[in-house]
Parts: structure tokens; sequence; C-alpha cells
């Protein structure tokens, strides 16, 4: 026998081959599940949030768990747990994905099998290999599906220190010239991993197995560290978790991030909207991934306060050790004194004047491409579409990043 919730959902025109081993609960609105969707046998549904659009196929390879989530058109999830993420058309994910609440996975972005993301934002066309881990992280690049940014296998984004603070969110690519789908893409070789926070240029390499500790904003880089530098950074030497050095790097590319976090919420609220409001399934997903990358800024300042409350106990440290007129007190000193008044005006929406005459022409160019796909548009966009969109969402970074010398 079958739950009620089921049986709804088969009249609807919903495909479950094996009803019985199917389980819906109560709160999932049925008409936020397209007819056609295919569920195969182990699926759950839970949350009044799910929205599942047309075309969707769930637990293909492996029982699939979606709570809260919104998924476009043809959106493969092969099998795992899913909750509170977004997926745009096209996106998918292999058997045993873990995909975490503030998680968007933008238009045929996919990962293989064994991935867990949390606090993620891949731009379209991303693609990540098997048995990986990314938390904090926004990763663009690429123009179609032969031509995209992507991560090998085994590979992991260090997003947590021994300082037990979690300000580290790494940026690949940007959104500013993301978006345009007219970038190189980046490749991250398996086997290796990133320290957040970092931030990556497009067209970036970085060679398999390697453990890359820095930035490297300029485009179109080969990043491997040399030997001399990795066979220092070998020899042991004393540590205390909580005294902190330098902050200045790490104040810096958390508002770079935040930058584009602010960016990529009006780019979804002025360019994306009108694509999105075509049917309920697109609807729940642009208001989905507006949920996202609000979540997305909300932990990022969570993050970004708990380091400047750690700033009192790290000088203190200092002091302690003798280093009372060590260079960076000065730069923890700045921060602890600077982050209520940020906090405040990081919490605020860029103001909408800025950059509106490049946005009204980006958006006017978009508005003729009305009927097709979103990405369809972006790709049809002249040159100079594309730079008043890149000019918009630039500013709004720039604007960002210089609340942090204010």
């Amino acid at each position: 026998m079958y739950t009620k919730q089921v049986h709804v959902l088969l009249e609807r025109g919903v495909v479950i081959h094996r009803p019985e081993a199917v389980e819906i609960a109560p709160e999932v609105r049925a008409e936020r599940v397209a007819p056609g969707v295919v569920l195969h046998a182990g699926c759950k549904l839970a949350g009044a949030a799910t929205s599942i659009g047309p075309g969707c196929v769930l637990g293909a390879e492996a029982p699939m768990t979606l709570v809260n989530c919104q998924l476009g058109r043809h959106v493969a999830l092969k099998g795992g747990y899913a909750e509170g993420a977004t997926f745009l058309d096209g996106a998918n994910t292999g058997s045993g994905a873990h995909i975490r609440p503030g998680s968007l996975l933008e238009e045929e972005a996919n990962v293989a099998h064994t991935v867990g993301l949390k606090q993620t934002v891949l731009l379209p066309y991303v693609t990540l290999g098997s048995l990986i881990n990314f938390c904090d992280l926004l990763m663009a690049g690429g123009t179609d599906r032969k031509n995209h940014s992507e991560v090998g296998s085994s590979y992991i984004h260090f997003n947590y220190t021994p300082h037990q603070d979690k300000a580290t969110p790494s940026l690949l690519g940007d959104v500013p010239r993301g978006v345009m789908l007219d970038q190189p893409p980046i490749f991250l070789g398996g086997q290796g991993g990133l320290v957040g926070p970092a931030r990556i240029g497009f067209g970036c390499v970085v060679p398999a197995g390697i453990v890359w500790r820095g930035d490297a904003p300029e485009d179109g880089m080969l990043l491997q560290p040399e030997q001399t530098v990795m066979a220092r950074a070998t020899q042991p030497r004393q540590f205390k978790a909580g005294a902190f050095k330098s902050v200045a790097r790490i104040v810096k590319n958390n508002l770079h991030y935040l930058g584009n976090l602010r960016a990529l919420e009006q780019w979804y609220r002025h360019a994306r909207r009108p694509f999105l409001n075509r049917d309920v399934w697109a609807l729940a997903c642009v208001e989905g991934a507006l949920l996202r990358l609000r979540e997305c800024i909300e932990e990022r300042l969570k993050r970004l306060g708990e380091l400047a409350d750690r700033m009192p106990r790290s000088m203190e440290l200092a002091r302690l050790n003798g280093l009372a007129a060590a260079p960076w007190l000065a730069e923890q000193e700045k921060l602890q004194r600077q982050w209520p008044a940020l906090e405040a005006a990081l919490k605020q929406p860029p103001v909408d004047e800025l950059g509106a005459e490049e946005r009204s022409r980006l958006v006017a160019a978009l508005l003729k491409q009305l009927g097709g796909s979103f990405v369809e548009a972006v790709h049809a966009l002249p040159a100079a579409a594309r730079h008043d969109g890149t000019a918009w969402l630039q500013k709004i970074v720039e604007q960002t990043v210089k609340l942090g010398h204010t």
C-alpha cells in the first residue's frame, strides 16, 4: 500500500514506478511537483518549500531524499540527500551527493558521485568530479558544456582553521565577468586542495596533487608552489590557537566574496527574474536562489563577526608573548573597532542608483531575448551589453570592498 500523498502525485501524472517504496511528507504541495517528474524507488520528499520542475528525475542510481529544495527543468539528482538547496535547469548530481543548505547550482552545473556541498555556488556549466568536499565557495568560468571550469576528483576546500574560525570563503573566478558566460575555465587538478580564503582568476590551472595556499586573482596563471616554499612549511614551529597574525588578507578576501554575493543577488533581482517568471517551478527557483544567496551573505557576516570577536584575545596573547609591537596588531585592532559599523553597512543592499545606467542598458538587451532560456539570452548579448553588465556588477563589488576602508 502507498500513502494518500503518493496517490495524489500519481493522479497528477508524476511517474512513480514503485509507489509503495516512495515517501511523500504531508507538507509537500502536490501542485509544485510537475507532471512527468520521475521518482524512483527509495525517494523521499519533504518540506513545504519543495518544488520540482518538468523533466526532473530523482533517484535513478540510489535512494534520493529532497527537503525544501527547488528544482528547475530537467534536473537529475541520481541519489543522496539535498536540503535547502536550489538547482536550476539541467543541473545534476551523482550518487551519494550530500547537498546542504546554502547551495545553488545554476544551469547545467554538475557534480559526480559522493560530493558534499554546503554554502556553495556553482555558476553555469561548472563541473565537479567525484569525492569532493566544498563549503564556503563560489566558482565560475566557462562558456558551455564542452568548455567549463572543472575540479578533479578527491578535491577539498579547506574552510576551517586551527584557530577554529571559518572566515574562509574562496572565490574562483568572479560574478561580474562570470555571469556573462564568456570567460576561460578554471581547472583544479584532482587529489588536491585549496586553503581558504583564496581568490583565483579565470583561466588559472592548479596541477593535480597540489594544495594551493594563496591568492592568484590574475587570469591565466599556472599555480604551482615552489619546492623550497613547501619545504620550509614542513619545519615544525610553535603554534598557539587564537593567536592570529595579519588579518588584512582575510578581511579583504571576505569583502571580495561578499561583494560578489551581493552582485549575484542583484543579478537575480534585475536580470534573471524576468526569465524565471514563466511558471510556478521557475518562480520557485528564483525565490529559492535569492534565499540561498541571502543565506550565504548571512553566513559570511556571521563568520567574519566571529573573527572580529576573537581579536581581543589574539591581541592579549601577543602582548603576553612579548609581541606588543607586532605590526599586525593594528590590523586586528582595526577589525575589532570597525566591525559593528561594517556589519551594519554590509547588511544593507547596494543602493539602487549604483550602476543604474549600465544595468538599464543590460536589462533592455536581455529582454529582447525574452521567450528563450536565460543562458541563450546571455550568449546572444552584444559586446556593449556585456560590458555594461560587468561594469554594473563590478561597481557593487568595489563598493563592498571599499566599506572595509572607511
